[in-house]
């Protein structure tokens, strides 16, 4: 494109292309909802050429193009410069030749001449012109108010569409390194686990045969310090794996979901927890078959059930679970006639370390990483859960699973 008259910077040029860098969108593909831009522009106006043209350092490069094939042109031969350095106005040439800026000269394009030019600055929002929206032809035009209000309204859309560009690049960007945090934190946890849980059997098992071999000798204190160190070791044992359930979640969704009877899955988990004869639970009377991830699901149930288990005081422990479907999710709900959880708590209950009750049914503490553990694995499910539930009377826990959810979006 071929230029006379020298062209003057903005005096706000460093700024400007600072602002411009930081959107890291210069040298990208090219992308749908831009082209669909220019190309509105250029039927809108009925022009031959539209461009979204940014003014680089020394160059002008397009995010968009109709109808040209090269990607920039210099700087100095650029009409988008004079836009630049009069943001606050369109700048409108019906017919170049007769325009005393441009020495009565022609501009060309791939050998194509541009007689008429329009060009809308895009400004982003600290008021930094980053370049313009623009159409061309090979002869002289006039444009209507109307055809001028559209193509500014244009403008504002490509500024709208490079901050959010920008903004999913953040999001993406932080993604990732939460990503490679979570994983160094589940390695971290591994380790930790690994190089714990032997010593830990071994406390257990040297308390054991340590009372055993002085079992004569010791007096009802001492017995209490042996149970009280082997409670604590049991008790650490219990926190590391849940530790190790917590950050190895994200990799239990990855399966596949399988189909299954909801009620056999129960029995299992029941038979695990090896619950005492003063336990009654209620499954679904219509046993459902469920398709979705089974492991997953079973350790959401055996955490719930647990918890509805460990942290009830009544002589009789009674839990039931409904379920329902829709054509989207599974509806799970557990309730239980336990300890209940106090209303100061429920808003936080599902948060990482968070305990509702002091100590659980046999005076045990708890550790606050089961339940954040459910949440975690509902949501990579896609679903949701919520609890109600009134002190010493009940606790509801629902939840739903997305039908066929995959773990990749």
């Amino acid at each position: 494109m071929k230029r006379m008259t020298p062209i003057a910077t903005p005096i706000n040029e460093n700024f400007r292309l600072k602002a411009l860098k930081s959107l890291e969108i210069l040298d990208t593909q090219s992308q749908k909802e831009f082209d669909e831009i220019t190309a509105l522009a250029a039927y809108i106006c009925d022009t031959d050429i539209a461009l979204i043209s940014l003014v680089d350092n020394d160059r002008q490069w397009f995010k968009s193009k109709q109808g040209l094939t090269i990607c920039e042109t210099a700087r100095k031969n650029s009409l988008c410069s004079y836009v630049v350095l009069h943001p606050e106005r369109p700048l409108i040439i019906t017919d170049i030749r007769k325009d005393e800026r441009f020495n009565s000269s022609p501009s060309f394009l791939e050998g194509r001449p541009i007689i008429f030019y329009a060009g809308f600055a895009l400004v982003n929002k600290d008021g930094f012109a980053l370049g313009s929206l623009c159409i061309m032809d090979s002869t002289p035009k006039k444009l209507s108010q109307q055809q001028m209000e559209s193509l500014n309204a244009l403008a504002k859309q490509v500024i709208i569409l490079f901050e959010l560009n920008k903004k999913n690049k953040d999001l993406q960007a932080i993604q990732n390194k939460l990503k490679e945090h979570n994983e160094s934190l589940r390695e971290f946890a591994r380790v930790i686990s690994h190089d714990l849980k032997m010593p830990l059997a071994n406390i257990i098992t040297s308390t054991d045969l340590l009372k055993l071999k002085l079992d004569d000798k010791l007096d009802k204190e001492s017995v209490e310090y042996f149970n009280y160190i082997k409670t604590s070791s049991f008790s650490m044992s219990n926190y590391i794996n849940d530790v190790l359930d917590h950050y190895e979640s994200e990799s239990l969704v990855q399966n596949k979901p399988e189909e299954f009877y909801l009620n056999h899955l129960l029995n299992k988990i029941v038979d695990v927890l090896s619950v005492k004869p003063d336990f009654t639970i209620y499954f679904p009377e219509e046993d459902p078959i469920v398709e979705c991830n089974k492991l997953a699901l079973k350790q959401i149930f055996f955490n719930l059930i647990g918890n509805s288990i460990k942290y009830n005081d009544k002589d009789q422990i009674i839990i039931s679970i409904e379920t329902s479907e829709d054509d989207n999710f599974y509806y799970f709900r557990v309730i239980d006639n336990g300890m209940g959880i106090p209303s100061d708590k429920l808003n936080s209950i599902f948060d990482l370390f968070t305990i509702a009750n002091t100590t659980d049914r046999n005076g045990n503490k708890g550790n606050g990483i089961g339940l954040s553990t459910v949440k975690k694995l509902v949501n990579n499910l896609g679903g949701y859960i919520n609890v109600s539930s009134q002190e010493k009377i009940h606790t509801t826990f629902d939840f739903s699973i997305r039908k066929h959810h995959s773990s990749t979006n």
